[in-house]
């Protein structure tokens, strides 16, 4: 029986993570860090600078290389499918290393928001026992970015995808609204004249990119932005708010 801790750490800053996430760093025996191809390689290196910033001596490492989803039968089965799939990664990798008591992975942002992590972790066999370190999420990352409230005064926001966004349209009765995991930018799909958009890519990283103001105005500038960056970089992590406009 081992222990395995689900580390949020923020949107790749290694100053996000927290006292908390540190010190769970620092006791792991063993942290599992997923292979994307090389054009994400840059995802695994945060994670190395990571673990080497907060521990001098740093424990064992093992990667395992991401499976390809497929979406023949549906987007959820496919994301089903996938996750079995990345169940049995990380079962092999840890079974390399029968000796180890606490295994740790490092989840971007934080593992209970839109992270399929303690999803994949449920799917392990045996069971291990599960502990969850919180993280800075993507949306408190963008506002604070662009130094605004998320909500309303007294009023509640919506948090979706851009799949739900693109096929379901605007959240009934919403006036603000968070979008993550959005690789086409569906704000397209709506009415750009009827919203305001604050969008960010690599929130809290050197590489920090803010975009604000009338969705209308702004919309082709973040369609070049976001290409050209992940043609720059190999991979781009971005998120947006989008709000009812009020002219």
């Amino acid at each position: 029986m081992y222990e395995l801790t689900l580390i949020g750490i923020g949107t790749g800053n290694p100053d996000h993570v927290t006292l908390q996430g540190v010190q769970a760093i620092r006791e792991a025996d063993l942290i599992l860090i997923p292979r994307k191809g090389e054009s994400k390689a840059d995802l695994a290196g945060v994670r190395e600078e990571i673990i080497a910033k907060a521990c001098e001596t740093p424990p064992q490492i093992a990667y395992f290389d991401i499976p390809t989803r497929h979406s023949d039968e549906g987007y959820l089965q496919g994301v089903d499918d996938w996750h079995d799939a990345i169940a049995l990664r990380w079962q092999a990798a840890i079974a390399e290393y029968p000796d180890v008591t606490k295994v740790a992975l490092l989840i971007w942002g934080d593992p209970s928001l839109y992270d399929s992590s303690l999803r994949i972790a449920a799917r392990l066999h045996p069971q291990p026992r599960k502990r969850v370190i919180p993280g800075i999420t993507a949306p408190q990352a963008l506002t604070a970015a662009h130094a605004i409230p998320i909500n309303d005064i007294g009023a509640p926001y919506v948090v979706t995808t851009g799949r739900r966004l693109r096929d379901e349209g605007w959240p009934a009765n919403a006036t603000k609204v968070a979008v993550m995991l959005d690789g086409e930018c569906s704000f397209q799909s709506l009415d750009m004249a009827g919203y305001d958009i604050w969008w960010g890519a690599y929130v809290g990283m050197k590489e920090e990119i803010l975009i604000h103001g009338p969705l209308i105005d702004v919309a082709q500038q973040i369609l070049d932005t976001r290409a050209k960056a992940r043609a720059d970089h190999g991979w781009i992590m971005d998120i947006y708010l989008l709000q009812k406009s009020t002219r």
